[in-house]
């Protein structure tokens, strides 16, 4: 076990989120902490520069992305070894999520240096707050994979999943990820939220049938909210029984009448009597 507590003085490396769109979104803690560290490792220098140059940052930049973050993570920490501080910040967002970062902080948090991380932009929460589906419990899947059959079974494995699920997708798969969603889903309430923060911010909300119908044109960074499953597939093709086949299937695993009454009612959302009357005619 090991407690980390806030010391300014040690090396210490900083998870610093950046706009994801909105310079103005950049917070003030933000900023001092890349002009105090001094390094800063970023996806793409070319982005980070131009972030840099409009608050006046003149730290020191180096890459780190998904083909160095191995060989990048050892020399990051050689250089807390060194007595420094670091910064790592993504092109937009917070470092770590759908973007490099955690093989970094978990290369220096087994190095024994300590890691803070600050609040900031975060295109997930920002989409689902706004997408009028429920937000109090959710799940973060962030890209599925690249080819239609793996996203299948994918979503297959997401499909009884009571809470919310935030995606992320780029413009040239979202059309063939929504007619997927749609199949193994079926006809949920969805949100999608594309340039979040931007000039051309736009939600788009519906149910996934009306909405893969559409044939939508999106374009920029995407995310996609979808509602959680109101039933799960056993519940779903449970309630297609009669109420006696639901009964006996339930009182064959548990070997007990009124458990077996109980789920049923739960199911089907009915009360404990209306599945007596059924099964004792």
């Amino acid at each position: 076990m090991r407690i980390q507590r806030t010391k300014e003085e040690k090396p210490t490396l900083y998870l610093v989120p950046t706009p994801i769109g909105n310079f103005l979104d950049m917070t003030y803690r933000s900023i001092e902490t890349l002009k105090s560290v001094d390094i800063i490792f970023c996806e793409d220098t070319r982005v980070t520069k131009v972030l840099l140059s409009h608050f006046d940052i003149s730290t020191p930049l180096s890459s780190y992305h998904i083909f160095n973050e191995d060989s990048k993570s050892d020399e990051i920490v050689a250089i807390l070894q060194s007595g420094k501080k670091i910064a790592l910040v993504s092109d937009a967002g917070l470092p770590g999520i759908s973007d490099p970062g955690y093989l970094l902080t978990r290369k220096v948090l087994d190095a024994g240096y300590d890691v803070i991380s600050l609040p900031g932009a975060s295109a997930s929460l920002t989409a689902l707050i706004a997408s009028g589906i429920p937000c109090d419990k959710f799940y973060f899947y962030g890209f599925l994979d690249h080819k239609c059959s793996q996203k299948e079974k994918e979503l297959l494995l997401l499909r009884d999943f009571k809470q919310t699920i935030i995606f992320y997708e780029a413009p040239h798969r979202i059309n063939e990820t929504l007619k997927v969603m749609l199949k193994v889903f079926g006809n949920r309430e969805i949100a999608i939220a594309r340039e979040l923060t931007k000039k051309f911010e736009e939600y788009v909300r519906g149910n996934l049938e009306d909405i893969v119908n559409s044939d939508l044109e999106l374009k920029g960074e995407i995310v996609i909210v979808v509602s959680g499953a109101k039933d799960t597939k056993l519940q779903t093709e449970l309630n297609e029984l009669t109420i006696l086949e639901h009964f006996k299937y339930y009182n064959e695993i548990t070997n007990d009448e009124k458990e077996a009454m109980k789920l049923v009612a739960k199911d089907r959302k009915i009360s404990k009597s209306e599945v007596y009357k059924h099964i004792k005619i």
